[in-house]
């Protein structure tokens, strides 16, 4: 059980929060100034130390190096004891188990250095082993072009070791890379260090300028998490040096361990300047929903066109001319990287309007794989009478690709481009023939498709089988036909978010119920995570959850993950946002 230490926000295993010293530490950080080590019971026994809130005190240890037989780890692990003081226990990622203390170092973070399959490796055992609100320390590895990285991975806490001994041995660190400070005609920074004449700027002051770097790295890092950044961030700046891409190319390859600790929402957009956005979890997870939870409820011809760069698409000038020529007479599903495929109910859901994508005419061969096959995948798990495709040329092979595959004709009505005064009338005159659907069934499909792709396939259908729709769109609201609201459609990110008897609903439907169980009280705006007795496993950052007690019933969004809600002592397992008393 940590006492000292707090998560705040969370942005996938990243988090920001506080070491709870009598000063507080903002984390990711540095902890050179708050640590005193108890010592190493290798060279003798060490007494227990007193300890104090002032301090995170690294009780009596004895770290392991990478590889040392299983049966020598045992036979020297050391007995914690239980302390009222902030500490912290020496681990490696083979013998990580909770020992009641606030922080956790890795005995062997320099030899993972460097080596981006062990290091993932280690990272997500020794998470899986140590309570999820405690911190996770690397000594020794942290520089200013890899705490970034090393933080995206899960870690919190770190030194200024090596970019000090760095400092001392020349070598001039950056957020890209180093250089040796002979090679530099100038200094290209503005910390206090940097203000001395190059002429006068030896190792001393290299080092003051690399634990000035450090330190503003992390500053950059912090607010990266809390705005929900960090990735787009990572995407660009791990890229000089090699074993930083392929770190987060490795964690890209731990579905689960990111999946879990990434929100289902965020207001924040998705910067989408390479192919490493194709591995996001926000992407792949859209992509598996919309192609195993989604089904169209529309009996019209599928007209795919293209996406467009103001979101949500129906407010681009380009789409509103696509309407115009369909006139409620198909379904519109846009095409995009790296979204994939976007049937138009979910054109609001997160992150279909959350994002903003490189355009330069030409798709990568890595764009046209991933899209045909997401194409591919909807039109096999969706039935359509017809199927036209209203796109420019340079998306004829990944739909080419995609009919072939799930046994598909398609109808072509572009001549030009898309938003040609020819091919609009193609388009129209194509859909002459067939019928337009009332508002009341767009409005209805909508509700019910991103039921489906909130709660699960079927959801829209077991949740809102009697449906009358008020407002209009965007604010959809969801009532059962005697006018009992049961939900409400939220724009900012196109999810729904359910009152009290939309949660009774849920609750006694088949479909499966993200639970919060707590204790006998009555929670009002939120949930902490000591009140929480159990939670479903499969609940995300995000998430509807229902909420019940001895005495009460709540529906709200939670802030943990469902593991993390039953691991924390610590922090806001969810809000509340209407609760009734029992």
């Amino acid at each position: 059980m940590t006492e000292y230490f707090e998560i705040h926000d969370r942005d996938g295993p990243a988090r920001r929060g506080e070491l709870r010293l009598s000063e507080s530490v903002r984390t990711p950080g540095l902890v050179d100034d708050y640590l005193v080590d108890a010592g190493s019971e290798w060279t003798a026994e060490r007494d227990l130390p007193e300890g104090d809130e002032s301090m995170l005190t690294v009780l009596p240890h004895r770290g392991l190096p990478g590889g040392t037989p299983d049966e020598v780890q045992e036979a020297f692990t050391v007995d914690y004891p239980d302390v009222d003081f902030p500490s912290a226990a020496v681990v490696s990622s083979d013998t990580a188990q909770e020992q009641g203390t606030d922080a956790y170092i890795l005995s062997n973070a320099q030899e993972l250095a460097g080596h981006a399959a062990a290091f993932v490796e280690a990272i997500i055992e020794t998470r899986a082993a140590i309570p999820s609100d405690t911190a996770l320390y690397l000594s020794g590895v942290a520089t200013p072009g890899n705490v970034a990285t090393l933080a995206y991975a899960g870690v919190d806490l770190f030194d200024t070791d090596k970019a000090v001994v760095k400092g001392t041995q020349g070598k001039y660190l950056t957020t890209d890379g180093e250089a040796f400070l002979e090679d530099l005609d100038e200094l290209p920074c503005a910390c206090p260090a940097c203000q001395t004449p190059r002429s006068e700027f030896g190792r001393e002051e290299c080092a003051e300028h690399n634990e000035h770097v450090l330190r503003a790295a992390l500053g950059t890092v912090r607010e990266r998490i809390r705005a929900g950044r960090l990735r787009d961030y990572i995407e660009g700046q791990a890229r000089h040096e090699q074993w930083l891409t392929a770190t987060f190319r490795r964690l890209d390859q731990q579905y689960s361990y990111l999946e879990q600790r990434t929100p289902v929402l965020r207001r924040a957009e998705i910067t989408a300047a390479t192919d490493d956005t194709l591995r996001r979890v926000e992407i792949q997870r859209y992509a598996e929903r919309v192609t195993n939870r989604y089904h169209c409820r529309f009996d019209k011809p599928l007209v795919l066109v293209p996406c467009s760069a103001r979101k949500p698409y129906s407010e681009s000038q380009s789409h509103g001319q696509f309407h115009d020529a369909i006139q409620y007479r198909a379904h519109l599903v846009s095409m995009t990287s790296p979204i994939g495929v976007v049937p138009q109910e979910l054109e609001l859901t997160y992150p279909a309007q959350h994002y903003d994508s490189v355009v330069t005419g030409n798709w990568t061969a890595t764009e046209i794989e991933f899209v045909s096959d997401i194409l591919a995948a909807y039109l096999e798990s969706n039935e359509y009478p017809r199927a036209i495709a209203h796109l420019p040329g340079d998306y004829r092979e990944i739909v080419e690709r995609a009919g072939e595959t799930a046994g598909v004709e398609f109808e072509y009505t572009v001549s030009d481009h898309p938003t040609t005064a020819d091919s609009l009338a193609n388009l129209a005159s194509t859909l002459s023939e067939e019928t337009t659907y009332m508002k009341r069934e767009r409005q209805h499909n909508t509700l019910r498709a991103i039921a489906d792709y909130q709660f699960g396939d079927g959801a829209g259908d077991d949740l809102f089988e009697d449906l009358a729709v008020e407002s209009r769109y965007p604010k959809l609201r969801a009532n059962s036909t005697d006018g009992e609201q049961l939900a409400m459609l939220v724009p900012e990110y196109g999810l729904l978010a359910l009152t009290l008897a939309g949660g009774r609903r849920w609750v006694e439907s088949d479909v499966p119920t993200k639970r919060v169980e707590i204790d006998a009280f009555v929670p009002h705006g939120s949930v902490l995570a000591p009140g929480v007795v159990d939670a479903s496993e499969d609940i995300r950052v995000g998430d509807e959850v229902v909420i019940e007690g001895p005495k009460a019933f709540a529906v709200g969004r939670a802030e943990m993950s469902g593991p993390e809600m039953i691991d924390s002592t610590r922090g806001i397992a969810s809000t509340v946002r209407h609760v009734e008393e029992k």
